[in-house]
């Protein structure tokens, strides 16, 4: 695994692609090689893999089975090479690109045998991953990576330059990275070209010599609740509350899509079933709807960059709470509204933009009652639906906004973690044992057995719920970046 010298970072830099016809043809068929060699490599060795189980079926023995076929990426190279100029499918026209895309395939192929065997194996969190597929070309995502040749950033900052492809413009300007590779404080390591949201990008992998920026206010933790209709509640160990409007983007553009909807479903369509092809006014319907979808998630991507980076070059401390945003996605009242939102591309770049800075970064644990603890005196409380946006503590009488209690318990809680709020404190990290969530559910005690002096949950009997219907929380378990 490739690591960066001491006092660089490896970071990437982003531009749009202005082709001409020849170049976006070139574009094109690098990514369709790349996609060709997966598929070659998957079929290449899943085929000795189905023969070895149709062997086994009829007897045949151990040392007799149809050898293994190594999915390593130098075999999967030496066995594409061999066979390249005589099969059909390549000998004609594997000479138009650069060797790097169908090494591209070939890579990802096999990642994804190494996922397969790794998660069967139970060595890989997550889902349980499944035997590569062959990639369609209609449904496939075009992109290619280069990892040597000619990759550079022209003088002019107007232009990059790709292997066999040549020079191409850019959309906008990439003087910073220029400079910078100019100077000798960054230097190339790959550059990777895409298709996606109805255009041409490329991103170049880069080490590059960063110094830490230091934040505005160190001594400083925010909390940080988001929510589907105010995006985000920042709630500070100050006592100051801030409120950021949750722009809606995919919201506002649902007049305009469902007329284009009704648009592309009058034509006629793509049939998986019939082998049907799509008529040339469906194909031009279905781009004009797309690029109301691109415009709505680019717009997104820009508001969410700008909300992470504020906030990662203000505070000391910043504290999220891990949602379970998948589970989100699964209630079809609130799916579309929380994708709109991006929870999980907020974290995202919270992650490594927090540690760009130097901050700290809190994860809170998903069962920490933020919503339900009063801020004020500590109580929990047993229900707080949903619909109810005002928090009212019945023990001491505290009232607050929802999502402003829930900003500053998250708020609380980063302090605790670094002790004096200030940024780097790693030696004031404690992390207990998770109690048992508000809502979570617990065994019941058996029949015949006697229950003992704690909860069902085994909760410390001087954490119990109180006279009021409410309960304390102990130190929740959390995650620190």
């Amino acid at each position: 695994m490739f690591k960066p010298r001491a006092g660089f970072v490896v970071q990437a830099y982003r531009f749009a692609l202005d082709p001409n016809a020849g170049q976006e043809r070139a574009l094109g068929s690098h990514c369709g090689a790349a996609r060709a060699a997966y598929n070659w490599a998957v079929a290449h060795v899943l085929a000795a893999w189905r023969q070895r189980m149709a062997e086994k079926t009829y007897g045949v023995p151990e040392d007799r089975l149809t050898e293994w076929r190594s999915w390593s990426l130098p075999a999967l190279r030496r066995a594409f090479n061999n066979t390249k100029r005589t099969d059909p499918r390549f000998a004609s026209w594997w000479e138009q690109n650069s060797k790097e895309a169908y090494s591209t395939g070939l890579a990802n192929a096999s990642a994804a045998f190494d996922n397969h065997v790794r998660s069967q194996n139970g060595l890989r969190k997550g889902r349980i991953v499944g035997w590569p597929r062959l990639k369609s070309k209609r449904n496939a995502r075009p992109a290619c990576r280069f990892t040597t040749g000619a990759i550079r950033v022209e003088a002019d900052g107007r232009h990059v330059t790709l292997p066999r492809i040549g020079t191409i413009r850019i959309h906008e300007r990439a003087d910073v990275l220029q400079r910078s590779l100019t100077a000798g404080a960054a230097r190339i390591l790959a550059a990777t070209v895409r298709y996606e949201r109805g255009r041409w990008f490329v991103a170049f992998q880069v080490e590059v010599k960063r110094e830490l920026v230091p934040v505005s206010r160190p001594r400083v933790a925010v909390g940080i609740d988001l929510g589907v209709k105010t995006l985000a509640v920042l709630a500070d160990s100050t006592g100051d509350v801030r409120y950021i409007e949750n722009p809606k983007f995919l919201d506002r553009a649902q007049r305009l899509l469902r007329r284009h909807d009704r648009r592309v479903s009058r034509r006629q369509g793509p049939d998986g079933r019939t082998g049907r092809r799509p008529s040339k006014r469906w194909d031009k319907a279905n781009a004009e709807r797309n690029k109301i979808h691109h415009r709505a998630a680019n717009l997104r991507d820009d508001a969410i960059h700008k909300l992470t980076t504020a906030v990662a070059a203000e505070f000391g401390t910043v504290v999220v709470e891990n949602l379970n945003v998948a589970g989100m996605l699964g209630n079809r009242r609130l799916a579309r509204k929380v994708a709109d939102a991006g929870f999980g591309e907020i974290r995202r770049q919270l992650m490594y933009k927090t540690r760009r800075n130097g901050c700290r970064l809190v994860l809170a644990d998903r069962w920490y009652p933020s919503s339900k603890r009063c801020s004020h005196c500590g109580v929990v409380k047993a229900k707080l639906p949903l619909g109810v946006r005002v928090f009212a503590c019945e023990t001491c009488g505290f009232v607050a906004d929802r999502d402003a209690n829930a900003g500053h318990n998250l708020a609380a809680l980063g302090e605790a973690v670094t002790g004096t709020g200030v940024a780097g404190d790693l030696g004031a990290t404690t992390v207990a044992s998770k109690p048992r969530g508000a809502d979570r559910k617990t065994r019941a005690t058996r029949s015949g057995c006697k229950a003992g002096p704690g909860r069902a949950g085994g909760e410390n009997p001087a954490l119990s719920r109180q006279e009021t219907g409410d309960r304390r929380e102990g130190t929740t378990a959390l995650t620190l970046w």
